[in-house]
């Protein structure tokens, strides 16, 4: 039976355990030219000295206005391929591995003059109202996709997550509710992310997974529901995607701090639905900080990989304190031995 701690491979990826650090922006770019900086360092590395299999870097803007913020990551030039070389580097030294998040935010750019998006409709009554995209606009940005896939190879990670949830750019695509064009866009609402997804598969080595992060529900009057969810990813893993990061909401009052409700493993069935309905493997999210929780996630065969975020926020070393609390510890960095290691035997 497989458990957190057994190895996991896909394509000519191999993770040392079943535990993932997702994608949190950290609002830490002090330049606000999208450079990650020794913050951003210290955040991803500390997370592999403790244990995390597989680390997630933060939504990172394909292009500056495609930001949720002036001070979030970017990698729309290829100078900022070296800075992230530093991370993944640092990381794989500790034995992890490590992914990045291309993401655009599209009206929920709160720093674009003005955002960018399918169609002419503001997030909320305090947000812009953003201009919707050119036919040339769009062919711009699935480019900015695959040139920001292409930098990340080259800056040594691992694979890539393109993200479609939580209300930025393609989930704005592929919603009814913020999709009204009139094009062939708004005729076909999988258009769009299914041609990033084709765009970044192309660029990508032929054995590095493509990963994706849908939200597999929204909670708003006249939002999609898990069943048009599958449907959609049944035409982006046609494309290229060969496993989802199954998350929820974000459009309306309800983002993706969950929904009506919402406890821990609240999203696990909504993976387990896409995961089951498409036969391809997920990352299950959603208040997953309980060891317990996460581990009989794995056990039961509801996911193949868990995400852990808020919880390894307050503890860099949540991985290792899991193998502590559910077992012993196996693998613990030298320097930390008498910490860890010895403890666990007392």
């Amino acid at each position: 039976m497989s458990d957190l701690f057994t190895p996991y491979e896909l394509r000519g990826l191999t993770l040392r355990n079943r535990i993932v650090m997702p994608p949190m922006c950290q609002y830490a770019v002090e330049k606000q030219d999208g450079m990650p900086n020794e913050w951003h360092f210290v955040h991803y590395v500390s997370r592999a000295v403790g244990g995390t299999g597989f680390i997630i870097v933060e939504m990172t803007g394909i292009h500056p206005d495609g930001r949720i913020t002036r001070h979030d990551t970017g990698i729309w030039s290829d100078d900022h391929i070296e800075a992230y070389r530093k991370i993944t580097d640092s990381v794989h030294a500790s034995g992890a591995k490590i992914a990045i998040q291309l993401g655009h935010a599209g009206r929920k750019a709160v720093d674009a003059e003005p955002p960018v998006a399918p169609s002419a409709i503001a997030f909320d009554a305090n947000s812009k109202t953003p201009q919707a995209l050119s036919s040339a606009g769009i062919v711009e940005l699935i480019e900015a996709y695959a040139e920001g896939a292409r930098r990340a190879v080259q800056a040594g990670f691992d694979t890539v997550e393109i993200h479609g949830a939580h209300g930025y750019l393609i989930h704005q695509f592929h919603s009814p509710l913020t999709n009204i064009r009139e094009d062939e866009y708004g005729a076909d609402l999988a258009l769009f992310g299914e041609q990033v997804v084709t765009a970044v598969r192309n660029v990508l080595p032929a054995d590095m997974p493509l990963l994706m992060r849908i939200s597999a529900k929204e909670y708003v009057e006249g939002g999609y529901d898990e069943a048009y969810a599958l449907e959609i990813c049944r035409r982006y893993k046609d494309a290229g995607v060969d496993m989802f990061h199954v998350s929820s909401g974000g459009e309306g009052p309800i983002g993706s701090n969950g929904g009506p409700n919402a406890g821990p493993a609240y999203q696990v069935n909504l993976a387990e639905y896409i995961r089951s309905g498409l036969q391809i493997p997920v990352i299950a999210v959603g208040r997953l900080d309980s060891y317990q929780v996460a581990q009989s996630i794995i056990a039961e065969e509801q996911a193949e990989l868990v995400a852990v975020g808020r919880g390894m926020l307050s503890d860099p070393y949540w991985a290792l304190h899991a193998e502590e609390a559910l077992g012993g510890v196996r693998n613990v960095p030298k320097p930390y031995e008498r910490g860890i290691w010895n403890r666990s035997r007392l």
